[in-house]
This record gives structure tokens, sequence and C-alpha cells, in this order.
């Protein structure tokens, strides 16, 4: 189905030459562009359109960028909003909003901000001014919609002006602009015409002969309404007796627009008539269309006639492809309609469907489809097209033409069930989706003689594969592996050979089930392949960069941080392929992948850069578990540099795009453990200690991978403060090892053990605590681990005092206790002395000290002698009086007390 703008929308409405002149309201635009906002609000029928198009035709020629957008009912979608926005934006400003684009082609319609906060920035850097025109925003009735131009509206650029037009006020925050005097308001009793402006248009633009008394009886009749001026003008046109129909002339405005349609109307001849009220139907029209709904073929011509005899019909292009009735007279035309020929009111909708389907315009033929009661072609269009809407960021419209259909006649169509199945777990309403699938199974077994797969139904044909896929997801994010991969087994059992996204996404869903049962070498297998999959590298990138994300926790989880960070930036590359259309957002958990590996290693400065990047990625692409993802990373790198505020902040974030309490995928949607390890790390015992009870977390639990991460924090309370409980700690631990090294889950080796030696030194069982802690860091060290053992506090910081002294002390090699390097050691001890202090308030000092110095400044920090420090790094009394006088100078410092004093005023410790 293509996917294409409709252009004649974003382009402003000729002007005819002869058009009335009305300076005053040019004007009064021209000074409302040192505004943000200007609104345009009046009934139908004031020239609102003529005239900003009059105005901008002169901007245009003046050198100002005008983006125009005519909106229409099917704007109410949010993305389908935003893409004609950001499209008639790309035409002014080539490039603006690429990647809001990609951003809405993803299934779910990402937070308001996510979208717009780019774009805003983007035209903030546009070289030069931009007018930005809404017409006819009073179809907009879409919350969405309005939140996303209040959004535009608060932080608009200096270098763009927004102007709205309608016919009714939005609901926008028009009070708090008004008092901000940030907005300037054009509405009825400034649009209507003077006496002056209504001569100027009877007689020069209409090519009446009429007195000064007739003009000024019609204007004070017509309240200078330009519309109605301009029906009573088509009405007199050959009447002998011009002021006897001026002096017979009233009622009100609706009245005499209803008395002058039907004049204007009945005195066409019949062929106009037939076309006018057989078109009526139609938001947009081009001869092809019209030829389809009239059975004619003078289509153009008619059209080209209609705009010489100015009857209500406006050119929306150059080339006088497309045309628009004058909203006013498509109104009275389609009551008309309605009222003389309900069939024909229905047919004329059905064949606009029809000539729509055919030209593979999916949306419009449906919305014809609906105005014409055709529920079954509708339930048919939905079938073949929903999935390729959805994913387009479209669902939102899908979910319309959904909820209109009769419930029964959802629930008897399988697919339509699927259909709005898939929109609610995209949309976190887990809840609804079992009902839907059972709907669809029992309405599939009433139809026994359809064909397992119908290729008219698209994606969706194949009704029991997509039902065992979604309970699959669904077991998924509940948590439940077992009955992921049953759900899996059995939605690859239904796919055929040519079903490749079903059995892509049943691998998907079994890959991730083996991750959840802990078995990571098995699931990084079949990741690898995922990723690998020709249908992910060529057809859909966002599926290969999901899988490589995931592949990276796999690699992680067994220890292995080179090689996750590797599989992360090959994700990147990924995005920005060669030959393929590059997909910025996609590369979102890339970045967050990366910024893990970093701040693990104690990265932080890299680590805090592709995490912001990967959330403003995430933000654009709009799943949910991505922004959750993100954010929570984000938190623990804001957390490592000092930032216990921000690392809050943004774990409450997480929080608030979980998808439904029903989720509790730790590994895909970890927020409520890593705010409870927060929470520990800032001191929040007891806080932490009432999450894992209300999570129902005890020592004899059965030990699983799916929940190793909770009984961690549990670990970790119990050896928290003066209370701590190291023998409970240390029972739970050595299950938890058990089952971490019969899995050969290396990354969890590493922390239980770091812990169980924190519990052995709390229990003063010191030499088995310095012998564990070993274990840990011979581990450890190859792959760089530092932040593992640096977020334990001062706790670790003594124990890996007394390793570096066990080290030194011992005369040979041990071959039960291996060796770690006095270097890593030292690396180690230089991170925890840097924790819980403020960022350097001179950014240039951290530059300026070198690493080696730093070590030496964290071992003077906990007080240690210069003898102390020689045997600690290994090297000369003399070197370290060399290190200690640099960094006197350095920190402009003359004794060692005064050094480390500096050094945490500047942020340097």
């Amino acid at each position: 189905m293509p996917h294409a703008l409709v252009t004649t929308k974003l382009r402003i409405p000729r002007t005819r030459p002869n058009m009335v002149k009305r300076p005053r309201l040019r004007e009064a635009l021209a000074l409302g562009e040192g505004h943000r906002l200007t609104l345009v609000s009046a009934p139908a029928g004031f020239g609102k359109t003529t005239l900003l198009g009059e105005w901008l035709e002169d901007r245009s020629a003046e050198g100002r960028s005008v983006a125009w957008v005519s909106l229409d009912g099917s704007d109410n979608d949010p993305a389908r909003f935003l893409t004609y926005l950001v499209g008639a934006l790309g035409d002014v400003e080539g490039g603006v909003g690429e990647g809001v684009l990609a951003s809405l082609r993803s299934p779910e319609l990402p937070p308001v901000e996510a979208v717009v906060g780019p774009l805003i920035n983007e035209l903030a850097g546009a070289p030069q001014e931009i007018t930005v025109v809404l017409d006819d925003y009073h179809v907009i009735d879409s919350e969405p919609v309005h939140q996303a131009v209040s959004f535009l509206i608060e932080h608009l650029p200096g270098n763009v002006h927004l102007v709205i037009s309608g016919r009714a006020d939005p609901p926008l925050p028009l009070p708090r602009l008004r008092a901000r005097d940030q907005m300037t308001e054009l509405r009825a009793a400034d649009l209507r015409f003077t006496t002056e402006e209504a001569t100027s248009f009877l007689g020069d633009v209409m090519g009446l002969t009429l007195s000064a008394s007739d003009v000024a009886a019609l204007e004070e009749i017509t309240e200078g309404w330009v519309a109605a001026l301009q029906l009573a003008a088509l009405s007199m046109r050959d009447r002998r007796d011009v002021s006897g129909f001026v002096n017979a002339f009233s009622g009100s405005n609706r009245h005499v627009l209803d008395f002058l349609a039907e004049e204007v109307l009945d005195r066409q001849s019949e062929d106009v008539r037939e076309f006018l009220l057989h078109t009526s139907v139609l938001e947009r029209l081009s001869a092809p269309l019209c030829d389809a709904l009239t059975g004619r073929s003078d289509g153009q011509e008619m059209l080209e006639r209609l705009e010489r005899d100015n009857l209500f019909v406006v050119a929306l292009d150059d080339e006088r492809g497309w045309y628009r009735y004058h909203h006013l007279f498509a109104d009275f035309l389609r009551g008309r309609l309605g009222r003389e020929s309900p069939e024909r009111f229905s047919e004329s909708h059905l064949r606009a469907a029809s000539w729509y389907e055919r030209e593979g315009w999916a949306s419009e033929a449906v919305e014809h489809a609906l105005a014409a009661g055709d529920a079954e072609r509708v339930a048919r269009l939905v079938e073949q097209h929903a999935l390729a809407l959805v994913a387009r960021g479209e669902g939102a419209m899908v979910d319309r033409w959904l909820s209109a259909l009769p419930a029964r006649l959802v629930r008897s169509r399988p697919r339509l069930c699927l259909a709005r199945a898939i929109w609610a777990l995209i949309g976190g309403r887990v809840d609804e989706v079992e009902p839907l699938l059972t709907d669809a199974e029992r309405a599939f077994a009433d139809q026994p003689h359809e064909p397992p797969v119908d290729e008219t139904a698209g994606v969706l044909a194949n009704v029991p594969g997509i039902v065992a896929q979604l309970r699959a997801e669904l077991a998924r994010q509940r948590g439940n592996a077992e009955r992921t991969i049953e759900f899996g087994q059995q939605a690859l059992a239904h796919a055929g050979e040519g079903d490749r996204t079903l059995r892509y996404l049943a691998r998907w869903n079994l890959a991730v089930a083996t991750l959840m049962q802990g078995r990571l070498g098995e699931a990084e297998d079949a990741l690898a392949d995922l990723v690998r999959d020709p249908l992910a590298i060529e057809h859909n990138r966002y599926f290969a960069m999901h899988a490589c994300y995931t592949l990276g926790q796999a690699q992680r989880g067994q220890g292995r941080l080179g090689a996750a960070l590797e599989t992360y930036r090959q994700g990147l590359e990924l995005a920005a392929e060669a030959g393929q259309p590059p997909l910025p957002a996609a590369a979102g958990l890339a970045h967050v992948g990366l910024a893990g590996i970093l701040r693990e290693q104690n990265e932080l400065d890299a680590a805090l850069e592709h995490a912001t990047e990967g959330v403003a990625l995430c933000r654009q692409l709009g799943y949910a578990q991505q922004l959750v993802t993100s954010l929570s990373v984000l938190a623990w790198v804001r957390q490592a540099l000092g930032d216990q505020a921000g690392a809050l902040e943004a774990i409450g974030e997480a929080e608030r795009f979980l998808p439904s309490p029903e989720v509790v995928d730790d590994l895909m949607f970890p927020v409520a453990v890593q705010r409870a390890r927060l929470l520990l790390a800032q001191g929040e015992v007891a806080e932490a200690a009432r999450w894992t009870a209300e999570r129902g977390l005890g020592v004899e639990d059965e030990p699983s991978y799916l929940r190793e991460s909770e009984h961690l924090v549990l670990a970790r309370v119990l050896l928290a403060g003066e209370a701590g409980k190291p023998d409970q700690a240390r029972m739970l631990l050595e299950r938890l090892l058990a089952a971490a090294e019969a899995a050969g889950r290396t990354g969890s080796v590493i922390e239980i053990l770091a812990l169980q030696a924190l519990a052995l030194w709390a229990a003063n069982r010191k030499e088995l605590a310095v012998n564990t802690l070993t274990e840990a860091l011979a581990l450890a060290e190859p792959e760089g681990y530092v932040r593992t053992f640096a977020d334990e506090g001062p706790s670790m910081g003594d124990l890996l005092s007394e390793v570096l002294d066990a080290q030194r002390r011992r005369r040979r090699p041990d071959a039960a206790t291996p060796a770690v390097p006095a270097r890593y050691l030292a690396k180690l001890l230089a991170a925890l002395a840097r924790e819980d202090v403020a960022p350097a308030a001179d950014e240039r000092l951290p530059e300026l000290v070198s690493e080696r110095e730093l070590e030496v400044l964290a071992l003077i920090a906990a007080g240690r002698s210069n003898q102390e420090i020689a045997g600690r790094l290994f090297v000369s009394m003399s070197t370290v009086k060399t290190h200690i006088n640099n960094l006197y100078r350095k920190l402009d410092a003359r004794s060692r007390t005064q050094a480390v004093a500096h050094a945490r005023e500047m942020g340097v410790l």
C-alpha cells in the first residue's frame, strides 16, 4: 500500500487576480508575526482561507518560507496529522523532521514531547523565518493532536510563527497566550466586508452594477458575510429587478445560505446540477475520481467550468489536477443529495470507496465505505491493511474504524478481532487481549470452509498462528517463560513457508523465553541467528536492532562485556547501513546497550553521551519497552556521576511508561527492581526493605534468573545497616551462586561473589571474604568490570584494600587464589574514592590530572602513607613523591590534607 502524502493539502490555495484587496487585514496579519500565534476564527464563509492565501502569496514572494496544511477529518489520527505537518515543513526546509517521520512509522505513537520536541529543535536551527498554517482546524477533535499543537505553541522558536484558521476556537491554551500578549486574533467582526469592500466585491469581482443603497442593504443584511454576498451576487445575475431581490432578501444566516444555495443550484443546467450533487461527497476532487462517481468522462472539463463560473470550487494545485468545493457549499450539496436521493448518496460514497481502493488509498476507501454504511467492505479493507497502518503509526485511525463497526461484526470476523488485539497489546491494554483472542478463535472455528491462508487478509491471514504468537507475547510480558515457549512453538507449528514475519516473531519469543530461564548460551545462539536473518536485515531492520540489544544482554549475562560492546556497535552500523534508508530512531537501543557497558567499565562521560542519545531516539520510536529500558540505564549513569536526583527522575519517568500492572518481565521492563537498587544506593534502606516485603521475596525462594535481580536486592537489604543479617544473606547468595555457576552465567557469578564477600566481611570472616572477592575480581578484570564493585560503597573499599594488602604480603603465587593486577585494584579504589562527590566545578581539572595521579590521590584520601601507596601501586617511593608534587601544583596545595580538600571542592574526588 503506498504511503504518500496528498500533496495538494500542503499547498497554499491559489487566489484569483481580481480578488478584493483588504490591506487592513493584511496589515493585522503582518503585525501578528511578532507573536507566537495568529488565530483566524470565524464561521464558514467569512473568507478566512482566501485572506490567508492572498497574504501568504505576498509573503512567499518576499522570501518568507510558508508551510501550509489543509486539514480534514482523517487528520484526527495523531500520526497522520504529524506526518502532514512534518511534510509541510520538509517542503520549505529540506531535511527537517526526517527523524520524526521515522518515529511515526512505529506501531505505537511516541509521547507528544518525544515527537514534537525534536521537530522544534530542528526548526530553531533553520536559517530563515517560517510561517506554519493549519487551515480548517475546526475539523480536529482529537485530544492527542491538540496536545501536540499546544506543546508546539508553548515551545515555538522565535523564527517560527503559527497561524491557525477555523470555524471555532480550538481547545488550546488561548487564555495564557492572551495574558502573555503572545497571540493575534482575527474574528468574524474583523473579517466582515466593509461597505467599501462589499462595493468592490459585488462590482469589480462579481460584475454587478448596483446602486450604493442596494450594496449597503446587502452589506447590512448579510453583516458582511462574504459567502452570503457571493451567493447573493450569483442569484442576482441576469435578474432585471435587482433592487426588488435585495429588498426581499432577509432571514438568518443559515436560512439565507440555504435560500441562496438553492437559487444557485436550481439555476444551473441539468448536467452541472447532477455533477455537483454526485461529487459533493468528496473532500477532494480530481477528474478521474469525478468520472468514477458520475459515470461520465467530462470531469476535467466540468471542474474547470465550475472554477470559471465561480461556483464555489477551489483549485488545490497549479496544474488543475485537484479541487475542492467551498465547505459551506459542499455541506449544502450533501444535504440536498441526502434529502432528494438517499440511495444516490450511499452509491456515490461506494463508488468513491471503490476508486480509492483501486488506486491503493486504503484510508480514503475506508472513510467512504463507512459513510456509505458498507460495514462488510470496511471489514475487508481493515483486514487487508490494518497491520500496515499500525506499523506506520496510524493505529488510532484503525481503532476508530473498528469502533465504528458493529461489535457483533467484529466478533464474527477473526482477523478484525486480531487487529483489535494487536492494537490493545501495543497500547498496553494487556487485560483486553485474551478475550479478543478467544473471540478470534471462536469466529475462525465458525468458518470451517475458509482456507487456512487467505492472501487477501495480508499479514493477518494465518489466524491460528497469530493467535498463538500473541499469546506467547502476553506470556512473555507476564514473566511466564514456560507458557511463552509453549505458545511460541504453537505459532511455529502453524506457520507456513510464506509466513516469514510470523516465524521470525515466534523465534524471537522463544529466544527471549530461553533468556528468561537463564539459559544464556542457547539464547545467544538463537538471537545471533535472528540478527543475521534476511527478513530482519533486508525487510525490517527494527527486528534486527531489537535482536541485537537482547543478544548483548545474553552476552553480558555471561560476563562477556567485550562481546556485548561489539554487538551494540554492530547495531549502530546496522542502523546506518549503506544502501538502506537510515533508521536513526532504531539505533536507540544500541546506544543504550553501549551506555550500560561503558558505565560498568566506569567510562561515565561516554556512557552519559550514549544514554542521553539512546533515550532521545527511543522516545521517537515509541515502543514502551525500549523507552523504559533506556531511562533505566540513564538513571544508573546519573547515579554513578553523583546525580542522585536525576537518577530518581529518570527511573520515575520510566515507571510512567510501564504499559500495564500485569507486565512483570524484569528483563524487558527493569523498572521496579532498579528503583529499589537506587534507593539502596542512596541510603534509603527502609524503603527498599518495604519493597522486598511487598514483592514477597524470601531467603528460601527457589532461584530463577528472571527474579535473580530481585533476590540480589534482598541480599543487599539483609546486609545493610547496623542490624544487618549477613548469615541470612549468605544462605540466599549460596543458592543463587550455585544456580548461576551451573548455567554458566559469569556476569551473575561476579556480582554474587562480590556480595558474598561483603557478607563474609560483615560476619568478621575476613580471610574468606578476601579470597571470595579475589575470585570475583579475577573473573571481572579481563572484561573491565568496575561499577559492580564501586556501586557497593565504602564496605567494598575496605575489602578491596584488604585484597591489595593480602596480595602484597603474599610472597609466592597461590594456585588456589589467583592474583589480581594491582593496577586494576587501584582503579577500583579510585572509582570508590570518587563516590558521593558532586561533579567538577572546573571541567578542565579532570583532564589535567592523570589516571595514575588520580589513583595516588584516592589513596592519599584513604589515609595511606607514601610507603603504602608505593607498595599498593608497585612503584618506587621517588615515583610516589613525583606524583604527589604534581598533584600539589595542579591543585594549588601545599600539603596532603590541603590537596584532598581542594580536590573535593573542585570535584576531582
